[in-house]
């Protein structure tokens, strides 16, 4: 790839100097100022310097995006104040917009393919490659992405991907393709595959959901034209849990299919744990009862895959539970993490990982009756509110939330979808019409019966509306 882009390289600051052009020039509503939708493409934005001052600045670079997360949490929780939104077309036509989206997903392939993976995503390959030829995980090197070690369902999930990078470097006959780079080329692909998923499940809720793919392609578009999308394009163990998130908005009619997405998210990285008692107080019983069933089941799956795969005892505890940095998540002085907690006193965390457990309380269990629209955006309020908290890199895990974010700052006015009344399962239909059908034969019978106090002078109008209607039945059979 290098002899054919040989020289090709666009630096951060380039990127985002011109993202912002065309975000501006496509998504921002001139003849309406003061709207939501431009409130929303400044918030977006204001992410991107932060990231930029980071590596040059710690302290400042944290400052601002700590503000900039309060101000998009902020929005987030007042987003069912926002009633009235109209329905802002962009300032581009549906084939220009389709390619728009083409166009920078090609550029975004490009860096993906001319830059070198990042650690984070190299060691979840790597653990792929371990689970395939059961190899004892080693201990992930101390690198600057914090989030290097990643749950035990990415490798599960990356595997398909190794192995097909394995089957095709073995069908190479000219020159041997050496560990590293067979690593390198899994470790790309994998990134491509997930951002596609991404920009698919954005275009699919868009058309299925919103019922206009005209915003599903917008959504895409502007996903991939964020200059923070650019900044940790290769970063797999980011793109993955946010992909499978909004697949699982896609599909929240069939609380099965919901269900084992989010619970393969939770395998990939902890913060959708948070996201389960959310999604499970939107469905009725029995759809949270599938819900949950489905969460069990697919981390069933994994320990159980983790278990067949691990060559020992040790290797398995470590692949399924040694990612957590245990020692790091304690409310105590950091002096191994890096970002804004790195310089103030951990106990300064608690209070506020109080605040996040008492949102997170009250977004589950308020309103009783949610609808998609509180699902999506509280959903994406309690992706933002763990940046807060948590003690590595603060508020720079962006990819985490944006599709989330994305889905909020897109979603019609209308959208009051409530969660789907589920139906027993057709096992148990003939159950149920086996014992329906003697219920009115017993109630005629004993209303017939001499002793009865319906008995003789009893008309219809003793009887109450579902009585008439099982007598009527009863007649008629």
């Amino acid at each position: 790839m290098n002899n054919v882009l040989g020289g090709y390289y666009v630096n951060e600051p380039t990127w985002f100097y011109l993202s912002f052009l065309l975000i501006v020039a496509v998504f921002f509503k001139f003849n309406r100022l003061w709207s939501v939708r431009n409130l929303d493409l400044v918030l977006l934005l204001l992410i991107s310097p932060g990231l930029l001052i980071v590596p040059l600045q710690p302290e400042v670079g944290y400052a601002w995006l700590f503000a900039t997360s309060a101000l998009l949490l902020a929005r987030l929780l007042a987003d069912g104040v926002f009633v009235r939104r109209p329905k802002f077309e962009q300032n581009m036509n549906a084939a220009g917009m389709l390619f728009l989206c083409a166009a920078s997903f090609t550029f975004l392939t490009t860096k993906i393919l001319t830059e070198p993976p990042p650690a984070s995503t190299v060691a979840a390959i790597r653990r792929a490659n371990q689970l395939l030829s059961r190899e004892a995980a080693l201990p992930a090197v101390n690198s600057q992405d914090s989030s290097a070690e990643t749950g035990p369902g990415s490798p599960l999930i990356t595997a398909p991907v190794v192995h097909l990078s394995q089957a095709m470097a073995a069908g190479e006959s000219s020159s041997a393709v050496t560990p590293l780079e067979l690593e390198q080329i899994a470790a790309r692909t994998t990134a491509i595959l997930a951002h596609l998923a991404v920009i698919l499940g954005l275009v699919m809720v868009g058309r299925n959901i919103y019922g206009d793919t005209q915003l599903g392609v917008a959504m895409a578009a502007l996903y991939v034209l964020l200059p923070c999308t650019v900044f940790d394009v290769g970063k797999v163990n980011h793109v993955l849990p946010a992909a499978l998130t909004v697949w699982a908005v896609f599909a929240y009619r069939k609380p099965i299919v919901a269900g084992t997405l989010l619970g393969s998210a939770c395998g990939t990285l902890f913060f959708p744990l948070f996201l389960l008692p959310l999604w499970a107080s939107f469905y009725d019983r029995r759809g949270a009862i599938r819900f949950g069933t489905a969460v069990c089941l697919v981390t069933a799956v994994m320990i159980g895959s983790l278990a067949l795969t691990s060559p020992d005892t040790t290797a398995f505890f470590r692949q399924s539970l040694g990612y957590i940095e245990w020692a790091e998540l304690q409310f105590r002085g950091s002096d191994t993490s890096s970002g804004f907690w790195s310089d103030h006193e951990g106990a300064y965390r608690i209070p506020v990982f109080a605040a996040f457990v008492v949102m997170l309380v009250a977004l589950t269990i308020w309103p009783r009756k949610k609808t998609l629209t509180h699902v999506i955006a509280h959903s994406a309020a309690i992706v933002v509110a763990t940046q807060f908290w948590y003690p590595q890199q603060g508020g720079v895990y962006v990819l985490w939330y944006l599709p989330l974010m994305l889905l909020v700052v897109f979603r019609p006015a209308i959208l009051n979808q409530s969660a789907p009344e589920v139906q027993p399962f057709d096992w148990l239909r003939p159950l149920q019409r086996r014992a329906s059908p003697a219920q009115p034969q017993q109630q005629l019978a004993h209303i017939n019966e001499p002793g009865s106090s319906f008995h003789g002078g009893a008309t219809s109008q003793n009887f109450t509306a579902s009585q008439r209607i099982n007598l009527r039945r009863a007649g008629a059979g």
